[in-house]
């Protein structure tokens, strides 16, 4: 039985805010790596993500991103095909995937700040067919995110 997400809740000893009660199983769609009749994807890369996707195919990075200007701390956004997909996706999977970007480590999550209360709040999109599926995330699988997202961010990461 799945039980519907509970309203993010802060302990003491988190900085961010996170849903309960929520599972989550990828199902390797390939919904996440690209656009769809609701909504055109936005696949951003850091500095450093782009550096090493370079390292690791080979590629030039104008051969597989363009850069994306007003997205700080984003600086680049990945190219996509005339499908609308990412030109990394091959055969509904990631060929970089050791080194995929930070966005799409997390989906179908997003960190958000809420200044009044002074917390990073974990949401999720409902569109991932994944979502109450598989695996019931409990509050270390939210740290492990939020770790990745400080450890990636505090890089140099400017141009």
């Amino acid at each position: 039985m799945n039980k519907t997400p509970k309203p993010n809740e802060k302990t003491e000893e988190t900085e961010f805010t996170h849903p309960i009660n929520l599972r989550l199983e990828c199902i390797k769609c390939g919904l996440c790596c690209g656009d769809t009749e609701r909504k055109t994807r936005h696949i951003l890369l850091l500095k450093d993500e782009t550096e090493k996707i370079a390292l690791q195919t080979g590629q030039p990075t104008n051969v597989f991103s363009v850069e994306a200007l007003g997205k700080y701390p984003y600086v680049y956004e990945m190219k996509k095909s005339n499908e609308g997909k990412c030109v990394f996706l091959k055969d509904n999977q990631c060929s970089i995937y050791p080194k995929r970007p930070l966005i799409c480590i997390f989906y179908p999550f997003e960190l958000k700040f809420n200044e009044e209360k002074d917390v990073h709040v974990f949401d999720f999109t409902v569109e991932c067919p994944g979502i109450n599926k598989g695996k019931l995330l409990k509050k270390n699988d939210f740290k492990k995110l939020y770790e990745t997202a400080q450890e990636r961010l505090t890089k140099k990461n400017s141009c």
